[in-house]
């Protein structure tokens, strides 16, 4: 009778070595499988991309450029992070950088988890066929990957990684083995992800090119920028004001100049409530005094008519909601009591669709910035500065770059009785002679790319060749 039972017990244990064994071959089989697939796609990956038969409507004519045949290095995914401006900026490098490394791109995921928790994709935002077809001539641009390619997303051979910030293309050609070796790339960050200079002039033409000609704002919010700026053109001439005094760039930078102490705890609240704003423990006004701070309405009002802007011009303002609300826009609005914004010139109907949406939001106010006679900005963020570059290229438009720092010494003499206001106002207008938006260098610190000039706000390979300083452009209109 046991030796009954050892024998059942003995082929148990064979039985179950064997499905052991049968269950690592089919796990060796799957492997094998998965690489195999790896291989014969990374060999797709290494033919030609050539040109394909594109269909038009013949009821129009679209010039549409032809598609450039290049050797294929692989497929490029990129996830742009930061505001609609900050996205816009990083997204004309990573065309710059497939170009150069030869490889298909995907269409840029937009980011949906920063502090403004926009939902809106690439296509809600921008003309997506015309970013698309409109740089056929440079690379291949695809909405989503082909389906034989999807399932390398989840294998091996999908690799992600953030790119070096403020890199030249050397950097890019360590890249290209990765990319050659994995086929497909996920870059999970797009910002300052070139440098400003030392880039060569092909590349920076075609960062141009991608940011005035392909990212075309989508037909809907075109059609509510022009009605925005046509409702101000029958009235006459108007300045757009990008007013960066809302609560959130006031609890990121700890500027809490003319706040209650309520206000300030609710700002400091705010500003620890964000584990990625790395400052904490920030002094007010040292930060201020040194040029770090958004002007303050109240500021803003007495910089402008130091600058001899006509009072009676139309404001608008490009902002969100002004921390404060109407008690600190007061004194910009006894200065300049035209001051509108997009609630007071569209209906409500206009705005349902950009309605907690920030990036389209964001988009009104950049095509209304780019149109405007004058543009000011109290910040110098990721809007002010690609505005500004934009506006140059568009023929030097007038944009007034305010130098915060000395801005807001003069204005505590001017408040002190240091000085007169005469001789405010000619320190104001003497301080900022060149600071209209036109042609000037570039500045450049080696080594220190954060603290020189940058490259979207003064594109000067794409501008007309320098050929006289800038004696400045009339303030008031």
């Amino acid at each position: 009778m046991e030796g009954i039972k050892a024998e059942k017990v003995k082929s148990l244990i064979v039985a179950r070595f064997q499905t052991a064994r049968l269950n690592l071959w089919v796990v060796g089989i799957v492997i094998l499988l998965l690489l195999r697939a790896c291989v014969v796609q990374l060999r797709t990956l290494s033919e030609t991309v050539a040109p394909r038969p594109f269909m038009f409507r013949s009821s129009f004519h679209v010039d549409i450029p032809a598609e450039r045949v290049y050797e294929n290095n692989g497929y490029l995914i990129v996830s742009a992070n930061g505001g609609l401006n900050q996205m816009r900026a990083g997204i004309c490098d990573m065309v710059a950088v497939a170009r150069y490394l030869n490889v298909t791109l995907l269409v840029p995921e937009l980011d949906k988890k920063s502090f403004w928790n926009d939902s809106s994709q690439f296509k809600d935002i921008f003309d997506m066929n015309h970013f698309i077809t409109s740089l056929r001539d440079e690379v291949r641009i695809l909405k989503e990957l082909p389906k034989e390619l999807k399932i390398m997303e989840y294998l091996p051979c999908f690799h992600s990684m953030p790119p070096a910030s403020w890199s030249n293309m050397s950097f890019y050609d360590t890249v290209l083995p990765v990319i050659k070796k994995y086929g497909l790339l996920h870059f999970t960050k797009t910002d300052t992800r070139l440098a400003n200079n030392g880039i060569p002039v092909e590349v920076q033409k075609l960062r141009c090119r991608v940011n005035y000609e392909a990212l075309r704002f989508t037909p809907p919010i075109e059609k509510v920028g022009k009605k925005i700026i046509r409702l101000l053109r029958q009235k006459g001439p108007f300045l757009v004001l990008h007013l960066r005094y809302e609560m959130d760039m006031l609890a990121f930078s700890g500027c809490t100049q003319g706040c209650n102490d309520t206000e300030i705890d609710d700002l400091t609240k705010m500003r620890y409530a964000y584990p990625w704003w790395k400052e904490k423990e920030i002094d007010s006004e040292k930060k201020r005094k040194q040029g770090g701070c958004p002007l303050t309405p109240e500021e803003t009002a007495l910089t402008l008519r130091a600058l001899d802007i006509d009072p009676s011009i139309q404001i608008y303002v490009a902002a969100g909601n002004i921390y404060g609300g109407e008690r600190r826009m007061a004194p910009l609005r006894a200065a300049f009591p035209n001051l509108l914004k997009k609630d007071t010139l569209l209906t409500p109907s206009d705005l349902k669709p950009f309605r907690k949406r920030s990036n389209l939001m964001a988009a009104l106010d950049y095509s209304v910035s780019l149109e405007s006679d004058i543009f000011v900005a109290t910040f110098g963020g990721n809007m002010a500065r690609v505005v500004e570059g934009h506006r140059r290229y568009l023929g030097f438009k007038t944009t007034i770059r305010l130098d915060r720092m000395v801005l807001v010494n003069l204005i505590d003499e001017y408040k002190n009785g240091t000085l007169s206001w005469n001789e405010f106002s000619q320190a104001v207008k003497t301080g900022h002679a060149d600071r209209m938006g036109g042609p000037t260098r570039r500045l450049e610190i080696p080594g220190k790319p954060k603290e020189e000039d940058y490259f979207y706000t003064n594109p000067q390979e794409c501008l007309p060749p320098i050929v006289r300083k800038s004696k400045g452009i009339p303030f008031s209109l």
